[in-house]
């Protein structure tokens, strides 16, 4: 059994209002443009002329179809004839894509949509959805004029100042462990600063120096032999050191960069690398830009 059916039976037409949910944003459209003053529809009021579309149903039909995402002239004409919401807030009306397009380039329009905004905040602060103190801002992301293969992650430069921190803390205990170096009075036991490192390297330097004076006064080519034997360790441990603290310099540097962001390009030290919603390759490419 089927329930009744029948498309050449005549139907009167009833209320759209009643087809649509008591929840149903055409309801708050409706009261937002209607709380709108007269006196900002005067500029619309002609005295000649055929007559025009009420402005405040016009309103209406394009805010509607922005709150759906629909922003051509045209898809909007084609609600009119499909959507109930905006057949009842034009009342049947259908104007034209080249009348929605004139209305929404008038002059007088943007002092509409300020009068909007200005009558939906004071009803969301009368209804006490928003705080007046509260204060939203767009994120708009703006591309930057740099090179997309610049980039510096701040996960990738704590790697390495970690892998640092691990060979500086065991070239220090090798050197003790030789007598190389006397134990220092460190700042922080996990970490040598670079002053730290810095001296390390003058009393590297030092030892080699010794080294060098030894092998000059000595007669024996043997005992020349061994001394400069003995003088390869501190020689290489020296560039290490000489390394370390370069490289030190640098991730310090870098974090002072980074700041709290995850990344920065090499060419543009402002730029961070984020997503675009202009992704030509459609593949999640990161670009240099800036969050507004």
């Amino acid at each position: 059994m089927f329930k009744y059916y029948n498309m050449n039976q005549l139907v009167l037409p009833l209320d759209l209002e009643i087809k649509l949910q008591e929840n149903d944003i055409a309801f708050h459209i409706h009261h937002l443009v209607e709380s709108i003053p007269d006196e900002a529809f005067q500029p619309f009021l002609r005295n000649t002329g055929c007559p025009a579309y009420h402005p405040r149903m016009m309103l209406k039909i394009i805010l509607c179809a922005y709150s759906q995402s629909v922003f051509s002239g045209r898809k909007i004409e084609a609600l009119l004839k499909d959507s109930i919401r905006m057949m009842w807030l034009a009342q049947g009306y259908e104007p034209s894509y080249r009348t929605i397009n004139r209305f929404r380039v008038h002059p007088e329009v943007k002092e509409l949509i300020r009068q909007c905004f200005v009558q939906f905040r004071c009803q969301l602060v009368e209804e006490k959805l928003i705080d007046q103190e509260a204060i939203f801002i767009d994120g708009t992301k703006i591309e930057a004029n740099a090179n997309r293969f610049t980039f510096v992650w701040k996960k990738s430069i704590e790697k390495y100042n970690k892998s640092l921190i691990e060979k500086s803390n065991q070239l220090y205990n090798e050197l003790l462990e030789k007598e190389i170096i006397p134990e220092m009075e460190r700042e922080n036991e996990g970490e040598l600063s670079v002053e730290e490192l810095a001296q390390m390297v003058q009393q590297v330097d030092e030892v080699i120096t010794e080294y060098d004076q030894k092998i000059e006064a000595s007669p024996d080519a043997t005992e020349r032999k061994a001394l400069r034997s003995e003088r390869k360790y501190p020689k290489r441990v020296y560039k290490q050191l000489i390394d370390l603290i370069l490289r030190k310099q640098k991730y310090q540097k870098d974090f002072e960069i980074l700041g709290e962001r995850n990344s920065y390009s090499k060419t543009d030290l402002d730029a961070t690398f984020m997503r675009m919603k202009d992704d030509y390759m459609k593949n999640g490419q990161l670009k240099a830009g800036y969050n507004v």
